[in-house]
């Protein structure tokens, strides 16, 4: 029997972790390879011991190996928060240029079908609303967003070329805001600021009137989308994310109520080129994939906030453990000194 295996670049980072997951109960076997620059191990370990998963600690720009015979290619692989990116630009450059031709290179040698997690930022600050796929993009490719936004669109390009010189088999996601389990506190998109900011009882951050617009869509749904893609005959790009859009001001109160909490909701400067709108048109993703939303906003908002008090409660406790044990270590005897 033909053992399945994928390879997860970016496996180690939130959206990849999930994937991997799903995968592993798909039957695959699975190699997550991650550089841990804004993955981290913690998303993973739930997986370790597991015979069917390996973990490779590589920088993906350098290059990819495994010795194995390989069935699909996932390219998660970059820094996709606005806090990462700006934090990382060159990286961020690399890992969509370097890092798909690496990956692109990897699945042609291995005969594997390729899939690119690209981004709905490819359409920049859209002119038409909602967005669908033939739709080219309104970006600033000199602006701070540029680095991922044009970075994504590189990479677009570079996977369909394979596809058409080559002949390697591809599917592009385009991939809309997502949220759920293993976001990080500090990862400076909407969700986990307002849930965290709720939590602790902070004041909200909302930027600018809070009436621009995001459509959200819980983790596990988007996965499943992903696997579709992966699996259907379609190679050219294809909306996945939630249509039913939120302003942000809005979006704030609903995590304010669904968290008990009493936080103001404060304003402060729009960054620059923040998209105003972001909706999926996601027609093709109904027709070819068979695929629409399941989890409705406040089952998935619960499920993460219920996940972030339990981190936020974990940080308070490492937190007041650090500080015992300075305490503690103040009080010792120190050399020379008898009690």
């Amino acid at each position: 029997m033909h053992t399945i295996r994928s390879v997860v670049t970016g496996g180690a980072g939130f959206l990849g972790s999930h994937l991997c997951e799903r995968l592993l109960a798909e039957g695959h076997n699975v190699i997550c390879i991650d550089n841990l620059l804004t993955g981290s191990v913690r998303n993973i370990e739930n997986l370790a011991g597991i015979p069917a998963f390996r973990f490779i600690k590589s920088d993906v720009t350098n290059y990819i190996y495994v010795n194995e015979p390989v069935d699909y290619v996932f390219h998660f692989a970059s820094p996709a928060s606005p806090i990462d990116y700006l934090k990382f630009p060159i990286q961020t450059l690399k890992v969509g240029s370097l890092g798909t031709h690496k990956a692109l290179g990897f699945a042609k040698a291995k005969r594997a079908r390729f899939l690119l997690a690209s981004t709905s930022e490819v359409y920049g600050d859209p002119e038409i609303h909602p967005q669908v796929e033939e739709y080219w993009g309104h970006v600033n490719p000199v602006g701070p967003r540029g680095v991922y936004d044009e970075a994504k669109r590189f990479a677009e390009a570079m996977t369909l070329a394979y596809h058409r010189f080559h002949g390697v088999e591809t599917r592009i996601v385009r991939i809309f805001n997502t949220y759920g389990e293993r976001m990080r506190i500090e990862d400076g998109r909407a969700i986990p600021a307002f849930v965290s900011q709720a939590l602790r009882g902070e004041d909200m951050t909302v930027f600018g009137d809070g009436s621009q617009t995001r459509s959200v869509c819980y983790v596990t749904d988007l996965v499943d989308g992903i696997i579709r893609l992966m699996m259907s005959g379609y190679d050219m790009p294809v909306n996945i994310g939630n249509p039913d859009e939120i302003s942000m001001l809005d979006l704030a109160k609903e995590i304010r109520d669904l968290t008990g909490s009493r936080s103001r909701i404060i304003f402060k400067d729009l960054p620059q080129d923040d998209p105003k709108v972001r909706q999926p048109n996601i027609s093709k993703a109904r027709s070819i994939l068979g695929w629409e939303p399941q989890v409705r906003r406040n089952v998935g908002l619960a499920k993460t906030i219920h996940y972030f008090r339990d981190e936020i409660d974990g940080l308070a406790q490492r937190k007041s453990t650090m500080e015992q044990y300075a305490t503690n270590s103040m009080k010792l005897p120190r050399n020379g000194e008898h009690t």
